[in-house]
């Protein structure tokens, strides 16, 4: 009797077990897939939808097949977002990488305050976008802003007017934008740098190496997979800039500024005209698309060598 009280109970079948850790890790990701469903998901194949339809919220949709993408590569504003975010990107994509990488070289060492300097690097990233594209843009004032006082000081006669030029509003985009983000991508690169082995600098110095035979030789080489991470994601962020551009110069000054993300916008939300909107959409998406099978196919290149 007291044998049949204490015989341990069977474990549940194989299939069973199974079942349940599915069910479990569904649990988990369930929360996040509806979520990206409903407004991720969902509005984007609307949008890949409503490429190929004639919409204005207030008729029934229309099946016009390619003309909204004729139309869209007729449309002069359409080249001109396009140029602009090419060269925003071709700016922003470098110049951040190179101050992220640079910031994290620097706090990488143990120096007094240290921590301050981190999260002074780090703060612009975590401050209201609306702020910082206020405040630099009384900075870049051609007038009374202190940046061209301060060029005026050192001998430059014509200050560029920044955003209020056509040929000086995206550098000075870019150059706020750039301070605002390298602070977060420094993070990650602090991270990378963490990770690699002091021995390997032990090694290359035992060689003769010097701080830019190890820089080069080890540090780099060391941080790839960070920097192809890095790189995909400023990639992303630069082909889909929209805030910062609207808060600063809204396009402006003509259309020296004006990006696709915003052409979405004009042409969706103001204009009403959806097919055209979703048609620059799915464009801009394809060329994001493309520009990262391009650096993944060439990141899995250099890793197999």
């Amino acid at each position: 009797m007291t044998q049949a009280l204490t015989q341990p109970t069977p474990a549940p079948p194989r299939r069973a077990r199974a079942w349940r850790d599915i069910l479990v890790g569904w649990s988990f990701i369930l929360p996040n897939f509806v979520g990206f469903a409903l407004f991720t998901l969902v509005p984007m194949l609307a949008a890949f939808a409503l490429a190929f339809l004639e919409w204005d919220s207030y008729s029934s949709p229309e099946w016009v097949g390619l003309d909204n993408f004729r139309q869209m590569f007729g449309d002069e504003n359409f080249h001109v977002a396009l140029r602009n975010t090419l060269f925003y990107a071709a700016g922003h994509i470098p110049l951040t990488l190179v101050a992220a990488l640079g910031l994290a070289m620097a706090l990488n060492r143990r120096i007094r305050g240290v921590q301050f300097f981190r999260t002074a690097a780090f703060f612009p990233y975590i401050t209201s976008l609306v702020a910082v594209a206020v405040v630099w843009n009384m900075l870049f004032n051609p007038t009374a802003g202190p940046i061209n006082q301060l060029l005026e000081a050192i001998g430059v006669a014509e200050p560029p007017r920044w955003v209020a030029s056509t040929d000086w509003a995206m550098p000075a985009v870019i150059i706020t934008s750039v301070w605002r983000d390298m602070g977060y991508y420094m993070v990650l690169y602090l991270a990378g740098l963490q990770t690699i082995p002091r021995e390997y600098y032990e090694a290359a110095t035992v060689d003769g190496a010097g701080p830019w035979q190890r820089f080069w030789s080890v540090t780099l080489p060391c941080l790839r997979p960070t920097t192809f991470f890095v790189l995909v994601m400023l990639t992303i962020q630069s082909f889909k800039v929209l805030d910062l551009i609207v808060v600063m110069t809204d396009g402006g000054p003509g259309r020296s500024t004006l990006v696709l993300a915003q052409l979405v916008y004009r042409e969706g939300i103001r204009e009403g005209q959806f097919g055209c909107s979703s048609a620059v959409a799915l464009v801009l998406f394809v060329i994001v698309l493309t520009v990262t099978v391009v650096q993944f196919r060439i990141n899995e290149r250099r890793s197999a060598t």
